[in-house]
């Protein structure tokens, strides 16, 4: 999952963690209230600018249909941001220094299903989590030696592809050995080499699988039980004034069940991204 976080708590409410697990029917998400905006922080209509990859669905890619991003991360802070009284202003920027530019007040926050995890939060602070997603093993359609996590690891000749820098790509290293981890600066592209060939598997956020599977349902699978499970989060400079006014946001999303409905919508079996929204 991302960004070592600690798809997506991404986190951390037993109703939230299933969303990504039992791939939950998509429906349509209900509009926040005069009532539930009235008790939450309102940050006067200011622009709050977050950063995003555009290119890891479902979280956020470009829509070849508009031209103009979209995914989870727009739609849940296009909600907060109606919720809180703000703009977010999407930001597109590489995922290697994401954090470290954050940490650095380049950017108010950014989104990018990022697993929480200790080290990271020793650079920037973290919302609660928004959701609990899995690892999981991605293969080709056609592949027939992979079904179980056992079976990469027994394999001497495996080659897992891997976005360098994510929660991914350190349990990759942890468990065959960083000489057998092919690097890649997207997960897109991890995902392109294991379709031409160039890889054997690649362990991946089962929410971002699902919008990889989705687009190249003809192409690859996942495979097996979860290898590991993490949380995931939105991320701030330290020290940040937004914390707590986006868990608040996050909590009362939680509490309609508007936060289960989009996890449902983007996370769930009926989401596809369009073809050409991944490198």
């Amino acid at each position: 999952m991302k960004r070592v976080f600690a798809y997506l708590g991404t986190v951390m409410i037993a109703s939230l963690a299933l969303v990504g697990c039992q791939s939950p029917t998509p429906v349509a998400p209900p509009t926040s209230t005069a009532a539930a905006s009235s008790v939450l922080p309102d940050l006067g209509g200011r622009e709050v600018t977050v950063a995003v990859e555009n290119a890891y669905p479902p979280f956020n890619y470009i829509d070849p249909a508009t031209g103009q991003g979209a995914g989870w991360d727009y739609a849940v802070l296009n909600e907060l941001g109606q919720r809180l009284h703000f703009k977010p202003v999407f930001q597109q920027f590489g995922w290697d220094t994401m954090i470290a530019a954050v940490a650095d007040g380049q950017f108010d926050m950014a989104g990018d299903g990022i697993t929480i995890t200790d080290e990271r939060a020793e650079q920037v602070d973290f919302s609660i989590g928004y959701i609990q997603t899995n690892q999981r093993l991605l293969v080709a359609l056609s592949e027939t030696r992979f079904s179980t996590i056992d079976d990469v690891t027994s394999e001497p000749n495996i080659r897992l592809g891997e976005q360098i820098g994510t929660t991914n790509y350190n349990t990759a290293v942890e468990l065959v050995g960083e000489d057998k981890v092919v690097g890649y600066d997207q997960f897109g592209l991890a995902v392109q080499a294991l379709i031409v060939g160039d890889v054997d598997a690649v362990i991946i956020d089962e929410t971002a699988g699902q919008g990889y599977t989705g687009a190249n349902a003809d192409k690859v699978k996942l495979v097996g039980d979860p290898v590991k499970s993490d949380a995931l989060g939105f991320i701030f400079p330290k020290g940040s004034e937004l914390v707590s006014a986006i868990n608040a946001g996050l909590e009362s999303m939680m509490a309609d069940g508007s936060l289960d409905a989009l996890n449902a919508q983007y996370f769930g079996p009926e989401f596809k991204a369009p073809e050409t929204a991944a490198p």
